[in-house]
């Protein structure tokens, strides 16, 4: 089955983006390359059992299992060993991303308090944008009554745009709130 965003990206959005960027080629048209959902826990230095819960939320989240980031160096202020597990990370490619991407646009936002866009000052200038959440309960896929702990994450959207604009306009075509006047 093909995803919902994906369907639309090929029959609606891909022409629109095409007329509207002034792309002569089909291909030079941007599109979701991956996206990178990264949960890191500093309190994981003293207890590594913390480290469990988060993994089994980052996998109800992305649908697929997690991999733990371990400390590159070892840092005395914070308590850090290198080779230590330090947080985890998923990286959602293809249908997997498309899905994710819908049900962070669709549901996961508008469950947001206060919720007014996300910021249009947070791509890095070659066509990436990083959303950081501050809890997971946003998301449908937690058990509120099973979270001891709640632990923000950020979502990072990779695409294959030139730079900032033309991945602000394919986020744009694919729903995504920005917020007005900033």
């Amino acid at each position: 089955m093909v995803a919902r965003l994906k369907e639309k990206y090929h029959k609606e959005i891909k022409q629109a983006l095409k007329k509207e960027l002034g792309l002569e080629n089909a291909m030079a048209v941007p599109e979701l390359k991956k996206i990178v959902i990264n949960m890191g826990l500093g309190e994981a230095t003293q207890n590594t059992k913390l480290l469990d819960p988060l993994v089994a939320d980052l996998a109800a989240i992305a649908g697929q299992k997690p991999v733990t980031t371990k400390a590159k160096k070892s840092i005395a202020a914070f308590k850090v060993r290198e080779g230590q597990s330090i947080g985890a990370m998923v990286t959602l490619r293809n249908e997997k991303a498309y899905e994710f991407l819908d049900r962070l646009i669709s549901t996961a936002l508008p469950r947001v308090r206060d919720f007014h866009g996300v910021s249009t000052k947070s791509f890095d200038g070659r066509g990436n944008y990083t959303l950081g959440l501050r809890d997971q309960l946003i998301f449908p896929e937690i058990d509120y009554s099973k979270v001891e702990k709640l632990k923000g994450m950020n979502i990072t959207i990779v695409t294959t745009a030139k730079d900032d604009n033309q991945a602000r306009a394919l986020l744009k075509h694919f729903g995504m709130p920005f917020r007005q006047g900033a």
